[in-house]
């Protein structure tokens, strides 16, 4: 095992910083995951999550497709499934910190399909506020979607601290291409509810137990604000890896 994938395992099991929910399952986690997120690579995160009967936990199942918004080619043999809290601090610190040059690197690379998830976990009060004012950027345009989204996450501390967080979200959002009428209009409306409300099933079925949380689909779970470097290792050798085996299906010649 390289040792890209030996950190891998090693975040997996011990985390880094992170804010920890302590609301989900931890047993049985890397398995399910397994069952849960391994696709074959090129099928993109379009298709419903694989569920292994014998594994499954009860209660309702979603797919990753029900969630949350994609970066990068659908045809990336690397696909990675990002839950993050907007009121969590470890969170805002890997966007802030580590996200832009994953992002050029990876993602605009064609290496990485990356998916983030708001989460929400419960432990920040505003967060719900914040994360339907996204979801309903993302309906009119995903341009609204990243000049909100870099926000929320630039300035934080304001509406954590806000008493009044739809008004700063709103005054936010009339800074954006966007049709506030409809805006409003989705924020009092339901539209938005249902992929709030899988993402938080899909928590459940991974095993999210804080965020950020990173699953590289195929391998355990990822806890924590990883360091760049970490992250690099641990993307450059998933996408070697995938790579090899790849190759290996293509060559009539093996097996």
């Amino acid at each position: 095992m390289n040792a890209g994938l030996r950190a891998l395992l090693l975040f997996a099991l011990v985390g880094a910083a992170a804010c920890a929910s302590g609301d989900a399952e931890a047993d049985g986690t890397e398995d399910l995951t397994r069952s849960l997120l391994a696709q074959p690579a090129g099928d993109g995160m379009s298709t419903p999550l694989a569920v292994d009967p014998s594994m499954a936990s009860e209660g309702p199942r979603v797919s990753v497709a029900q969630v949350g918004f994609n970066r990068g080619d659908t045809t990336a043999l690397v696909k990675v499934v990002e839950m993050s809290d907007y009121g969590c601090g470890y969170c805002r610190q890997f966007h802030e910190e580590s996200f832009g040059a994953i992002r050029e690197e990876f993602i605009e690379t064609g290496m990485v399909e990356w998916k983030f998830v708001p989460y929400i976990t419960g432990m920040f009060e505003n967060s719900l506020v914040v994360t339907e004012a996204v979801e309903c950027a993302y309906a009119q345009s995903p341009e609204a979607f990243e000049a909100l989204n870099a926000r929320l996450w630039t300035d934080q501390a304001v509406w954590k601290r806000s008493s009044d967080p739809e008004s700063v979200v709103q005054g936010w959002a009339r800074e954006l291409d966007i049709d506030m009428t409809t805006f409003n209009g989705c924020l009092d409306g339901d539209e938005r509810i249902p992929r709030i409300a899988s993402a938080t099933t899909l928590a459940g079925q991974i095993g999210v137990r804080g965020t950020p949380t990173f699953v590289v689909l195929g391998w355990p779970p990822l806890q924590g604000a990883l360091p760049l470097d970490m992250f690099r290792d641990v993307l450059t050798a998933a996408h070697a890896q995938l790579e090899i085996l790849e190759a290996a299906e293509g060559d009539p010649g093996e097996g």
